[in-house]
């Protein structure tokens, strides 16, 4: 019996002492490799398909931005003639004598004795005269919308400060959130207007204007706001130091008429009329 338990012990202990099999752990580094190559697969991918997409897109852009450049340009072209008529016509003027000067600008805009415009004219410069104070400074939109009365609306506007008796206090030309304000003489300030003015933007930021007018000149006795389209912009009315008269050009704008009209009445100025030619 002894016999018996000693070989069962000495049986046991040779199990115990056999060595335990190991499993092989994860290869931690192979794994991080082959997401690694994965997610670079991932990303060629999508660099691949946005270049794709870029390209065809490009190609249905093209041609439509290359009809937009050639009409602007040919608006440019159209803007600089304009500027070069109305320049030669200046020219003209200033070899006649003052009141040839001034009947030839009105007939130029349908407004000669006579015309059907001219009553509305005179009207417009007696309203000039009883405007507040000596001084006016002259807000005129410079956007697209305006390109067609330039030619013929800038004449006038001097004829109308000559016989209003006022003095020009300064011009500021507004559009696209840019806006130039000239001081100096009467001829030099529509000089300047003519010749930088661009006349092809598309927002009417009266509000910007306003407040760069404010900086750049002293207040006048009243500002006359000139343009055909509402603001793009929000006009701070009780920051704007004098009164303002509106010249709404057209009529057909319900939006534009209420607009100046407000703007007038919370400035404590007055909305006018004047009809140019057809």
């Amino acid at each position: 019996m002894v016999a018996g338990l000693y070989k069962k012990f000495c049986k046991e202990d040779r199990l115990s002492m056999k060595p335990k099999r190991r499993f092989a752990p994860l290869n931690v580094y192979i794994i991080f490799t082959d997401i690694a190559l994965l997610m670079l697969t991932m990303f060629i991918f999508l660099l691949v398909t946005i270049l794709l997409t870029s390209r065809l897109a490009e190609q249905k852009q093209l041609p439509a931005l290359k009809k937009e450049i050639a009409q602007l340009q040919k608006t440019l072209e159209g803007t600089v003639a304009d500027k070069q008529r109305l320049m030669r016509d200046m020219d003209q003027l200033s070899v006649l004598t003052s009141e040839g000067q001034m009947e030839q600008a009105l007939a130029v805009a349908g407004m000669d004795k006579g015309g059907k415009n001219r009553k509305d004219f005179d009207l417009f410069v007696l309203g000039l005269k009883q405007l507040p104070g000596k001084s006016v400074h002259l807000m005129v939109d410079a956007s697209g919308s305006m390109h067609g009365v330039t030619t013929f609306l800038i004449p006038v506007l001097r004829v109308m400060i000559i016989r209003s008796g006022k003095q020009l206090n300064a011009i500021t030309w507004f559009c696209d959130n840019v806006a130039e304000t000239y001081t100096g003489t009467m001829a030099e300030m529509f000089d300047r207007l003519l010749q930088n003015a661009p006349f092809i933007g598309s927002e009417e930021t009266i509000g910007h204007a306003f407040r760069h007018a404010a900086k750049s000149a002293s207040a006048p006795g009243a500002y006359i706001l000139i343009g055909d389209e509402p603001s793009t912009d929000r006009i701070a009315y009780h920051d704007i130091p004098s009164p303002v008269f509106t010249l709404p050009l057209g009529r057909d704008n319900p939006d534009t008429l209420w607009e100046y009209e407000n703007l007038a009445k919370e400035t404590k100025g007055r909305m006018l009329h004047l009809e140019f030619r057809d």
